[in-house]
């Protein structure tokens, strides 16, 4: 008897958060298939020990900002060529494009061109309810179905008429016992010097302009009186640059490493001071206070002030519908206002309290309906467009 043909799926990533979703979706994958399954396509280090041979390096398309696109464009365009070339040859059961919407939606246009009837799933919505919300209908030309993160995108995609859209979850919903602080970090949390966590980012950008001014808020904080110790996670390839960085600041820090001390030290921090990012969502499932500050280029920011949708850039304040957690943008992300917002979540008060409420109903906006996790929801959607495709 002839085995059956396996199922083909193609997934292409364009940085390191998509290739761990990639990985989990192709274990999820093999885990609910009936039959065998053959992936292929663009990931990283985490999609490759689950067999996935990438076709070029994600660093080469792992680029993220106006000016540092525009300086590699040439060698961008080159690997969007070829993802798409290499994807009509193999003509899979279905594609699967993975967030990094600047390269992946250049290549799932592309294909669904020469290949109209190939599935296409869109892995993490783009943030079309945050700006440039026309891209929800431009997105139904060569997305069959986007797999949303948050439990508001489907609503926004029905309102903007985008494809059609569902709430397969966080994956941050999958670790929650890595968050959640246990007896003893209770106690570290509530007795004792009080543990400040500080993230200002993970690219070297974001890292220059953040931490000289969050070094002059702490001096302030500080000098309000209030005793702390700072714990920083460190990435680590700009670990030197963060060292030189915070040998000036008046409270130095300790430098934490990897994933598991970094999330040892929010189950332990009483406030946090972080960049804006899918960070605030891990502190907020923590239930940390926190204070949220972004700055970017001033080129940038005339850019983004124009097309900006939304009342709020931060992740736990768009999932509650309200602006609980503090955010300091731009010019307002000064030391002078960051240390007026940070020093009443040390001490217990009318503002740790309130903030502290509102992390609490995080979980029941965030639940999936069935109690699944994210990566068997996803996978169920992606085997099933497989099977239309076959």
């Amino acid at each position: 008897m002839t085995a059956p043909a396996p199922r083909r799926i193609w997934l292409v990533a364009g940085e390191e958060s998509g290739d761990q979703l990639g990985a989990k979706l192709i274990r999820s994958l093999r885990a609910a298939s009936p039959g065998p399954l053959a992936v292929a396509g663009v990931g990283g280090d985490a999609m490759a020990a689950e067999g996935l041979t990438s076709l070029f390096p994600l660093e080469d398309v792992a680029v993220i900002g106006y000016l540092a696109v525009a300086a590699r464009i040439r060698l961008l365009m080159r690997r969007i060529r070829q993802t798409v070339a290499a994807c009509v040859a193999a003509r899979p059961d279905v594609l699967v494009i993975i967030d990094s919407p600047g390269f992946t939606h250049a290549v799932a246009s592309r294909v669904r061109k020469r290949l109209p009837d190939l599935p296409v799933v869109d892995y993490v919505s783009p943030s079309v309810w945050a700006w440039r919300p026309w891209r929800a209908k431009t997105m139904r030309g060569y997305i069959d179905h986007v797999l949303a993160l948050l439990p508001f995108e489907p609503e926004a995609h029905g309102r903007l008429g985008g494809p059609a859209c569902t709430y397969v979850g966080h994956p941050l919903i999958e670790r929650l016992a890595e968050l959640r602080p246990g007896p003893d970090d209770l106690r570290a949390r509530e007795g004792g010097t009080p543990v400040l966590a500080v993230l200002p980012g993970s690219r070297r950008s974001e890292i220059e302009r953040l931490m000289p001014v969050f070094g002059a808020a702490l001096a302030q904080v500080r000098a309000r009186g209030h005793a702390f110790a700072v714990e920083l996670p460190a990435v680590a390839r700009h670990r030197a640059l963060i060292e030189r960085l915070a040998a000036s600041w008046p409270v130095r820090p300790r430098l934490v490493d990897g994933e598991a001390e970094k999330h040892a030290t929010f189950r332990r921090a009483r406030a946090a001071l972080a960049a804006s990012g899918t960070v605030t969502l891990e502190l907020a499932l923590a239930g940390v206070p926190m204070v949220v500050a972004y700055r970017v280029a001033k080129i940038e920011e005339v850019i983004v002030r124009r097309l900006i949708q939304v009342p709020t850039i931060v992740l736990p304040n768009l999932i509650l519908g309200e602006n609980a957690i503090p955010e300091l943008i731009q010019a307002e992300c000064n030391p002078e206002r960051l240390a007026a917002a940070l020093a009443p979540l040390l001490p217990d008060g009318p503002a740790r309290a309130a903030q502290a409420a509102a992390l609490t109903r995080l979980d029941a906006a965030m639940r999936l309906p069935d109690g699944d996790d994210p990566s068997r929801s996803a996978a169920r959607i992606v085997l099933a467009a497989a099977g239309r495709g076959g």
